[in-house]
């Protein structure tokens, strides 16, 4: 699984997670920040939950804080700031009317034709939506985006399937070093993948020539046809 998809992941699992009680910010995820169980208008968790995420995720952001602001300030300065072309996994940053140049942030499930929909914590979908107190799924207008954190998500190492598992370990190094397991133009052998019947067949193709045999040999007198398909030199 892509980090990304992990990450999403983990996010959609908490939709309908709630402070308790209502209006106190007393929610597990500010638990995990401070390392205590805290509650009051002094913490407020929508960066707390985009932290808490992340973190489940193993993804590392520009910094650890509980600040919207502070947030796109680092995102700046590590080059991880962008304000178009938003992907899922972004960390978006919001001006609501009305309020602080940043004070509201959530992380990108999916660009809209408007927009992004994106998983929010400290929000809620009829009452306040930069301090609703629960997880939700929300549609934001681009109008409304200062701009996201773009993550190094490490996909191009991620990406590659080449660690095999313990049991065949042996055989994979043995088909590379032989040149009969290749992979893909980038390298990716795709160990996890299906294989299909033409990709059977090149890997059968390269054994043989390995192994001093023959691909056109014939089939031998008594034999059924197609039970006999290479023949020593």
């Amino acid at each position: 699984m892509k980090p990304v998809e992990k990450l999403l992941d983990i996010a959609r699992g908490e939709l309908g997670t709630a402070e308790s009680p209502a209006n106190s910010n007393r929610v597990k995820y500010n638990t995990w920040y401070y390392g205590r169980e805290v509650s009051g208008a002094a913490y407020p968790w929508c960066m707390v939950f985009v932290q808490w995420c992340f973190d489940q995720a193993g993804v590392p952001l520009p910094v650890k804080t509980a600040s919207c602001g502070a947030m796109r300030s680092a995102a700046q300065k590590a080059g991880q700031w962008v304000t178009g072309d938003y992907r899922p996994g972004d960390v978006v940053i919001y001006d609501f009317p009305g309020g602080a140049a940043t004070d509201h942030t959530g992380i990108v499930e999916k660009v809209t034709a408007s927009g992004v929909a994106a998983i929010e914590g400290n929000t809620s979908q009829s009452g306040s939506q930069s301090n609703g107190g629960q997880v939700c799924r929300k549609t934001r207008p681009a109008g409304q985006i200062v701009g996201a954190v773009r993550p190094r998500f490490e996909e191009e190492e991620t990406d590659m399937d080449n660690v095999p598992s313990p049991a065949h370990q042996e055989g994979v190094e043995w088909a590379k070093e032989m040149g009969i397991l290749t992979g893909d133009g980038s390298g990716d052998l795709k160990l996890t993948e299906p294989v299909t019947r033409q990709q059977m067949c090149t890997m059968l193709y390269r054994f043989a020539k390995k192994k001093g045999l023959s691909p056109e040999a014939e089939t031998p007198p008594g034999e059924a046809p197609g039970t006999q398909s290479v023949e020593k030199r």
